[in-house]
């Protein structure tokens, strides 16, 4: 459905919602479309076990979702609570330590807050 993940349009991101059936299989740009998350997000989905790409991929090669799984997820608020709370708590996390590591520049440097 989607060609690239950063070539997908809106027409092209359109045109996946409103299929009337969706393919066996479902790409990670698909994947976060259908289920209201960014493409960046779904891989920490995936490392906190919520998201199973399907057969065994390499760590750099691309992942794909049973649609009917996904459909599943789409339609289960307390997954989808459960799924909003870890990124929340993924981006908060990875953005303190950038904070930290800024301050602590800041510091060296000799400079005071």
């Amino acid at each position: 459905m989607l060609l690239s993940r950063s070539a997908a349009t809106a027409q092209e991101k359109f045109a996946v919602l409103n299929c009337r059936r969706l393919p066996g299989r479902l790409n990670t740009s698909e994947t976060a479309l259908l289920l209201g998350f960014q493409e960046h997000d779904i891989a920490a989905l995936i490392v906190a076990k919520l998201l199973v790409p399907l057969g065994k991929p390499a760590p750099n090669s691309p992942k794909y979702f049973a649609a009917v799984e996904i459909a599943e997820r789409v339609s289960n608020a307390e997954w989808l609570s459960i799924a909003t709370k870890l990124i929340a708590r993924h981006w908060r996390k990875k953005n303190s330590s950038k904070t930290r590591s800024w301050r602590a520049e800041k510091v060296l440097d000799g400079q005071q807050e």
